[in-house]
């Protein structure tokens, strides 16, 4: 295995546990009310609120990461990932009181905060000429971390207790950080060996794409994470009541969530011979009345509807992070990545306190789900909006575009 393929397995796994560690808490939560309500109380909006400054954190901690890389390195950053996110992860379970945990938590969002600013830029530029297809695949393994976070915790909860749900795959963080200590300094800037250069696009065009992608975020990050919160709590609440169910549960919602694993994947190689606009407005299309039929269905048709909105809201985030790589030059990439994923992640981090909220005000997920209907509609707009300009498939066209007559032709790279 070559080093760039080495260094491309470990941006892999830790995308897989970027989400898999923010989703830790949706699931536990279900069994803390029953384990330790003397210490956690019984209610479950309460509890799933005290992730709300992980969020936080989560969403603040990725505007500085372009510039730390800058100054530190990637290395550096990645390792502090692994190590000091996989410590957190494992104090989250040794945690004696809500405050604590809360604290933990935090600690955990802002290590987690180094992986999509750094992770994305290195894989769009590992890339090279097939950026979708690499997106894609980088999606799967985060799709990969939603997924399996419901069914392990579920099960590590049901079987060994709550806390080794955090604390296990903590000291598994751990271990891959120290493997990853041992491989080289990496440029990943020459990851995807020889590519075309990065062509001069027009910057009205280029302005609309940012704006839309940059208001995509604002939205987007809301929806992706509240609908991962409560995936686990809307399979206990239509499909499986009882406590003695959580496996079940857990199951349920690994086999919603996977569907976006797939969608992902697809999309990814969709991408790489179609506008991004064009795989973009059916996924936009799907959303709302998908979310919107969530309010209402009840038993096993919620599986089939679920896993479709899963597939929907997966898909398009491996879209906007595409939307970065094709419209965006790559020594400014880190940095749009750091502000949309700050922008996306504070939307993220009203996802837990707004979930809890409205389910403890209405006692279900109803008016969640209408609410998250409602939100989708913004990015609805957005697709329609974006550009959809054949250029994208063949940069060099760029330079023929009838925005670019009467300016400079740039030079032909060396």
């Amino acid at each position: 295995m070559s080093p760039t393929t080495r260094q491309i397995c470990f941006v892999n796994a830790a995308h897989s546990f970027t989400h898999y560690s923010l989703l830790i808490l949706a699931t536990a939560v279900l069994a803390m009310v029953a384990q330790e309500p003397e210490v956690f109380g019984t209610d479950y909006g309460p509890i799933l609120a005290l992730g709300t400054a992980m969020f936080v954190i989560y969403g603040l901690g990725a505007l500085p990461m372009g510039w730390l890389a800058d100054k530190f390195g990637r290395k550096a950053l990645m390792a502090a990932f692994f190590l000091g996110g996989g410590t957190a992860m494992a104090m989250c379970g040794l945690a004696p009181s809500p405050f604590w945990l809360a604290t933990a938590l935090g600690l955990m969002g802002a290590f987690s905060a180094i992986y999509h600013p750094i992770g994305t830029a290195i894989v769009a530029e590992a890339g090279g000429d097939r950026v979708g297809r690499a997106m894609g695949i980088n999606g799967v393994f985060g799709n990969l971390g939603v997924a399996l976070a419901p069914v392990v915790t579920a099960f590590l909860a049901a079987t060994l207790g709550w806390r080794w749900a955090f604390v296990l795959p903590g000291l598994l963080c751990v271990a891959i950080g120290l493997l990853y200590l041992r491989e080289p300094a990496f440029d990943a800037r020459k990851a995807g060996g020889p590519t075309r250069p990065f062509p001069a696009i027009p910057p009205a065009i280029v302005r609309r794409a940012v704006i839309s992608l940059l208001a995509i975020a604002t939205v987007s990050g809301l929806v992706f994470n509240a609908y991962t919160l409560l995936i686990p709590k809307l399979m206990e609440e239509r499909l499986a009541n009882s406590p003695e169910l959580l496996p079940v549960v857990g199951l349920l919602a690994f086999l919603a969530t996977i569907c976006g694993g797939v969608a992902q994947y697809t999309v990814g190689q969709m991408i790489d011979r179609n506008t991004l606009k064009t795989v973009f407005m059916p996924l936009a299309i799907v959303q709302v009345p998908g979310l919107l039929a969530l309010s209402f269905l009840d038993g096993w048709a919620v599986l089939p509807v679920a896993g479709l909105v899963a597939a929907a809201i997966f898909g398009q985030v491996t879209v906007n992070e595409t939307m970065t790589a094709r419209y965006v030059a790559p020594e400014l990439r880190a940095k749009l990545y750091s502000v949309r994923f700050t922008v996306g992640f504070l939307g993220a981090a009203l996802a837990s306190p707004l979930v809890g909220f409205l389910h403890e005000a209405t006692g279900s997920l109803a008016l969640a789900m209408v609410v998250l209907a409602a939100v989708a509609s913004v990015t609805l707009a957005c697709a329609i909006l974006f550009p959809n300009r054949r250029e994208e498939l063949s940069p060099e066209a760029w330079a023929r575009a009838p925005e670019m007559a009467g300016t400079a032709r740039p030079a032909p790279a060396e």
